[in-house]
């Protein structure tokens, strides 16, 4: 499985840093990481808090757009090794630059020139999603989309949201959504993860987004699952996360397969893959043993996320042959 060509839309760059990668950072700079990693080198933590505490105290080790580029190759190098040939990743001007219009700029530059080196060493395409935070409230939400708005074009196409699901409302950041899609991006949204299936269906109503990141939570509500497969709604399930944050006790019991005969689009991704001790290949791997998936069953993932991605007409097609069964 580690050959089948991939593509996975949900994967928070900071998120994805090897421990590797974080370890020298830090030895660089001096930095104290003590309680980030366990004693085989990965990341520990114990619950979703301890999760978030782990993850800041790691990504505070970038701090400069030459950070952000080293990162960038390192974790699409992993990525391309991993057989993914296309990515989306979701970038953060309030952590690159601080929200700062000027500084975004730096940082997305050396973000944008770490993609092309690995487009040419690797073939791997990327693309990049701003998503302003959540729990930063609806302000800072504004001051994203302006950024958003000025950089948008062939590598930025689209624009989401992360944080705390359970802070505020959807609807609160609807002028933000309202600005990306004015300026033309595609938009998705974290929603049905650790907030109910209700987050995911005022997310559709207030943001008119196309994709959910997870989703998964729509399972406890037959009426929105009819709606999500009527409407086309493509999820971004990351079902290794949702397992090792606790909201399904094993992959047999993860919703995906549910969601999938009922004739929801979905798709798979890692969300950020070395803390939940996981790749795409290993995602593919526990779901085909849990649901006797073949691989028909995993291209045709696939082949909904090439539909479902943020990219022009030309890459898609491109991707869509990439898919195909060799002969």
């Amino acid at each position: 499985m580690k050959d089948m060509p991939k593509i996975e839309l949900h994967l928070h760059l900071e998120g994805a840093a090897p421990p590797d990668f974080v370890r020298a950072l830090a030895a660089e700079k001096g930095m104290d990481l003590t309680g980030v990693f366990a004693p085989d080198g990965c990341y520990a933590f114990t619950d979703f808090l301890h999760f978030l505490q782990v993850y800041e105290a790691a990504t505070a080790t970038l701090a400069s757009p030459g950070d952000y580029h080293r990162l960038t190759r390192a974790v699409l190098k992993e990525r391309a090794a991993d057989g993914v040939i296309y990515l989306e990743a979701f970038l953060s001007p309030d952590f690159c630059g601080g929200g700062d219009l000027a500084a975004w700029r730096e940082y997305l530059a050396a973000i944008e020139e770490a993609a092309a080196i690995e487009r040419r060493e690797t073939g791997i395409e990327m693309r990049g999603i701003i998503t302003p935070v959540r729990h930063f409230g609806p302000d800072q939400a504004r001051r994203t989309a302006a950024c958003a708005q000025e950089t948008a074009g062939d590598f930025i196409t689209g624009f989401g949201m992360g944080g705390d699901e359970n802070a505020g409302k959807p609807a609160d950041f609807a002028y933000a959504f309202d600005m990306a899609r004015e300026a033309g991006l595609r938009l998705t949204t974290h929603a049905g993860e650790f907030a109910g299936p209700e987050s995911v269906r005022a997310s559709l109503r207030d943001l008119r987004v196309e994709r959910i990141g997870h989703g998964v939570r729509a399972i406890e509500d037959p009426a929105l699952v009819a709606e999500l497969a009527d409407e086309g709604i493509t999820l971004e399930v990351c079902p290794g996360s949702n397992i090792a944050l606790g909201l399904y006790s094993d992959w047999a019991a993860h919703p995906i397969n549910a969601l999938r005969e009922a004739g929801v689009r979905v798709t798979v991704s890692t969300d950020d893959p070395p803390f939940f001790r996981t790749s795409l290949t290993r995602e593919y791997e526990a779901l085909s043993e849990a649901f006797r998936w073949d691989e028909d069953v995993l291209r045709s993932f696939n082949i909904t996320a090439a539909n479902a991605a943020f990219c022009d007409q030309a890459t898609r097609e491109a991707l869509l042959k990439k898919l195909e069964p060799s002969p």
